[in-house]
């Protein structure tokens, strides 16, 4: 199984979900997208995030979303 892009531990920011190996949250990550930056921006802002992890919660995100509309 592949190891997954977040990682929750209550000694990384008090258990704020993180990109897995650094301590910048995946909420940072959403609120750069609904502002109208480009991923591109946030990578430069966050060097220590991958394009990799980034696109795998995104993908997570997708997931998820589509997870709870055909639940409700």
């Amino acid at each position: 199984m592949k190891e997954s892009p977040i990682q929750l531990s209550y000694t990384v920011l008090g258990g704020i979900p993180v990109f897995r190996g650094t301590r910048v949250p995946v909420q940072t990550l959403i609120d750069y997208l609904e502002a109208g930056d480009c991923l591109d921006d946030f990578l430069a802002d966050f060097p220590t995030v991958t394009r990799d992890q980034a696109i795998a919660v995104l993908e997570l995100a997708g997931e998820a979303l589509i997870r709870n509309a055909r639940a409700s």
